[in-house]
């Protein structure tokens, strides 16, 4: 085989390449540069404006809703992780050990995690958004006065943040199951020789076993908690007064409501910002540990 005829075989593989890499840059690279440009504009939807340079990010920190925006998404990011973490672990630790209908309850328990958004948030909403709703219906039912879930801040606030646990436990639970499964257990039988009891061995070799699969999870959990769109909005729009009003919600009404694109374009490009970082130190954060 000659030189031409080699150099030809390692240059295969990029010519195949070529056609999806020119989809993705396509896809993803085109909108992102253009989004940039927006944000150094004070173009609108029709017009594009002339270049303004970072006025709209330095704009963006003496702006209250977006200040309120920024907070209302770290909470909601932070309580998302947490907590279909916490509900997923568990679950996969009872779904890895021999129990009846195992292999029901781990295709069941998918369910929130299958089923579309708008079909399960749609369903959310027509039972806690009224009075007259079922879980309202079942508290006067009981005695209680009813809540009104959507129309509260602070009630509002803590029900989206638990429509989006009920819907992201499943993705850690399959994650935590898959990770399970891989711990070599004669770890575990080493350590109830030495005495260990389950909780000790649940601290010094489950959780550290599944250190990168958490780390992964909660990377990926926490960007789309942070860009969760379609939760917040087929529940609240935002609403009540904008307390659950994340920054994805208001770069859009920035963008489509009130036309000032540049404001709206600076807003996706700062969340995009903070999701690199936050991205890029929890990875660091594993490196070190595993060096």
């Amino acid at each position: 085989m000659g030189p031409t005829t080699k150099r030809r075989f390692e240059l295969l593989p990029v010519y195949y390449l070529l056609p999806s890499l020119f989809l993705v840059l396509l896809i993803n690279f085109y909108p992102f540069v253009s989004g940039l440009l927006y944000s150094l504009s004070d173009g609108s939807l029709i017009q594009q404006g002339t270049f303004v340079g970072i006025v709209n990010y330095l704009r963006l920190f003496t702006m209250p809703d977006f200040i309120h925006s920024l907070y209302f998404s770290a909470i909601f990011a932070f309580f998302s992780v947490i907590g279909s973490y916490v509900i997923g672990l568990g679950l996969a630790v009872l779904l890895n050990k021999d129990i009846p209908g195992r292999g029901f309850f781990r295709v069941a328990l998918l369910v929130p995690w299958i089923v579309p958004s708008i079909v399960s948030i749609i369903s959310w909403r027509w039972m806690l958004g009224a009075q007259e709703g079922l879980v309202n219906t079942f508290l006067v039912w009981l005695g209680f006065k009813p809540i009104l879930f959507l129309a509260n801040e602070q009630w509002a606030i803590f029900t989206v943040c638990l429509i989006k646990i009920w819907r992201s436990f499943p993705f850690m639970m399959i994650s935590c199951l898959a990770g399970l499964q891989s711990i070599d257990q004669s770890l575990y039988e080493s350590a109830s020789m030495d005495g260990a009891g389950r909780w000790q061995s649940f601290v010094h070799i489950t959780l550290p076993q599944l250190k990168s699969i958490t780390v992964v999870c909660w990377i990926l959990m926490t960007i789309w908690s942070f860009n969760d769109f379609d939760t917040i909005w087929l529940l609240t729009q935002g609403g009540p007064a904008n307390a659950t009003e994340n920054l994805i919600i208001l770069a859009y009404k920035y963008t489509f409501t009130k036309n000032d694109v540049g404001t709206g374009s600076a807003m996706a490009i700062v969340a995009l910002i903070i999701l690199m970082t936050l991205a890029t130190l929890f990875l660091r954060n594993q490196n070190k540990s595993q060096d």
